[in-house]
């Protein structure tokens, strides 16, 4: 599903710090979404960030409507560049939360994106997580806006 490999980094005063940064790959046409998951679990990382390009054969993206506190899924059935996802994980229900965007380039360069609901890899997808070890964000849901808004 995944492969990954460890990044050693040391700080300015040459003592390696608490966080620990992975760089991965993604096997190829693995649900996209699921495989980040699943090696965010698989490592304990419940507090980061990510980073990542790749190509994809399908995407779902998510709208939120404040008005109506609802979602609107689209789903794009076609081959896209991924050109940019950065999203963050915090934990909920003792899991991994991710909250992840993307923007997608089409054939004709075009860009279509939003919130990533699901992604299928047909390529590569190469990612950066980053664990922030010192460091605790939960989601709890908020009445106001309808979403699982972070809790520190």
């Amino acid at each position: 599903m995944y492969k990954y490999k460890k990044v050693r980094r040391i700080s300015s005063n040459l003592i390696e710090d608490a966080n620990r940064r992975y760089i991965v790959s993604l096997d190829n046409h693995v649900e996209l979404m699921e495989a980040l998951a699943a090696f965010c679990k698989d490592l304990t990382v419940y507090c980061g960030q990510v980073r990542g390009i790749g190509a994809i054969s399908e995407a779902t993206f998510r709208m939120y409507d404040p008005a109506t506190k609802q979602y609107v899924d689209k789903t794009f059935s076609e081959q896209m560049e991924i050109t940019n996802l950065t999203g963050n994980v915090s934990q909920k229900d003792k899991l991994p939360f991710l909250h992840v965007h993307a923007t997608c380039s089409r054939e004709d360069y075009s860009c279509v994106g939003g919130h990533l609901l699901s992604a299928r890899v047909n390529g590569a997808c190469e990612l950066l997580v980053d664990e922030f070890g010192d460091t605790f964000a939960g989601r709890e849901f908020d009445e106001e806006t309808g979403l699982y808004l972070y809790k520190f």
